[in-house]
């Protein structure tokens, strides 16, 4: 009876998260009812407090963001936008795989699925429509590649395994890239077969005038590009992945390889150094970017830390582990749909993911399945759902671009969404 009642709770929350409920609002509430109906409140109380202070968390994330606001502040992430999607805009045959591809990459230095879909939306789409390819597939183009932001060492979700695991955040990045790098051109490949057959990628005869004016009305191939601020962005993720132990490169002087917290800070002070920033907006925009990220990103992992302590409260937890354990081989599974599910419906997976990974991960072993594979199953699934929400963010920002209903992206980027999150747990469950 109770896990039927802890079951409706869950269902109420989510429903209201889908309604448009503040997430972390609908995540405390939910951990404080049944956290009274265990007659235990001072568990939320608690779990509050422990979720607060998880310090693998915050020298990851914080840091992550504060160097992400200063690269937005020096523009570094425009240039990097104009070197990478200048070559497509002369494409023809292939464009639309090639896009997905390319935005994929973008999305791993940019982070933000919405501001991806917003730097290379504004650029790509009105590039495509002129070549030809239908507005709805041009967008979907677009959106099929923002869940590459799993590549981001800034991303919480790779940080909060990392924590779990005892593992660093490159470690699980590079855990999953076995996974993702196929599951790019599987996605490519799937989306550019569905234009194919709908008719919506590029004909001659469809060729119509049009214009990559960029806002300003400067042409978008013909705006300037500094390579040395069109690096900024990746210098980071360039740094952490140089300096893998593994590797060998850097074991004489860095054993340890070079946490988060030292590529964010050495990839802003380089920042600063090549966009000619002022020292004091840098400091402050650094720490305005670390507290946004506090109230933000970590606001969620402690609104769903106070959830999860709800159900541990009521004992659901350790129930659904033993259920779990008899049917060892549903695990992987529940990883794909639970987070793919909630986040095609919300429009986000990171609530549902974040609540999954606390909940489930320090169990994995005990289950049969590593707690990076089964972590990262959980967040790339979870990534690949909100691609083919028609409520999420980007997807909004991509209709608009494209003068389309969001329903005509998330038609196109269903099945390619669906087939690469099959792929993804296949590869990371057998081989993970």
């Amino acid at each position: 009876m109770i896990d039927i009642f802890a079951a409706v709770v869950v269902v109420v929350m989510f429903a209201a998260v889908i309604r448009g409920a503040e997430v972390r609002l609908a995540l405390l509430a939910a951990g404080a009812v049944l956290a009274l109906v265990a007659m235990r409140p001072v568990a939320w109380f608690e779990a509050f407090s422990t979720s607060m202070v998880i310090t693998g968390l915050i020298t990851t994330i914080l840091p992550a963001l504060g160097f992400t606001a200063v690269m937005r502040m020096g523009h570094c992430d425009q240039h990097l936008v104009r070197l990478m999607l200048r070559p497509l805009l002369g494409m023809r045959a292939g464009i639309v795989p090639a896009v997905v591809v390319a935005v994929v990459l973008l999305a791993a230095a940019l982070s933000s699925a919405a501001a991806t879909a917003a730097a290379t939306g504004v650029v790509l789409i009105p590039a495509m429509i002129a070549l030809g390819v239908h507005p709805a597939m041009a967008a979907a183009a677009v959106i099929g590649g923002t869940w590459g932001g799993v590549f981001n060492p800034g991303s919480p979700h790779p940080a909060l395994i990392g924590a779990i695991a005892h593992r660093t955040v490159i470690e699980v990045i590079l855990a999953h890239m076995r996974s993702t790098v196929p599951a790019t051109f599987v996605y490519a490949g799937v989306l550019y077969l569905v234009a194919r057959w709908l008719g919506e990628d590029i004909r001659p005869d469809k060729l119509r005038p049009g214009s990559t004016a960029q806002p300003n009305g400067q042409p978008a191939e013909a705006a300037p590009v500094s390579l040395a601020r069109a690096a900024m962005p990746v210098l980071p993720l360039a740094l952490l992945i140089i300096t893998v132990p593994q590797f060998g490169l850097t074991t004489a002087w860095l054993p340890q390889g070079m946490s988060v917290l030292q590529a964010m800070t050495v990839g802003t002070v380089a920042t600063a150094l090549v966009a000619r920033l002022k020292p004091g907006q840098v400091s402050k925009t650094f720490f305005d970017g670390m507290g946004g990220a506090y109230g933000g990103v970590i606001g969620i992992i402690i609104a769903a830390g106070v959830f999860i302590g709800g159900l541990n409260a009521l004992g659901c937890i350790d129930r659904l582990i033993e259920t779990l354990k008899h049917v060892q081989s549903a695990v992987p599974l529940a990883g794909m749909i639970g987070p793919f599910g909630i986040a095609v419906l919300s429009g986000s997976g990171d609530a549902a993911t974040i609540a999954f990974n606390q909940a489930v991960l320090p169990h994995a072993e005990s289950l049969g399945i590593g707690p990076v594979s089964l972590g990262n199953i959980a967040m790339i699934c979870g990534a690949l759902g909100r691609g083919m929400s028609p409520v999420a963010a980007a997807t909004a920002i991509a209709a608009g671009y494209a003068g389309v209903s969001v329903f005509d992206i998330a038609k196109r980027t269903a099945l390619p969404a669906i087939v690469t999150a099959i792929v993804v747990m296949a590869i990371l469950t057998l081989f993970g």
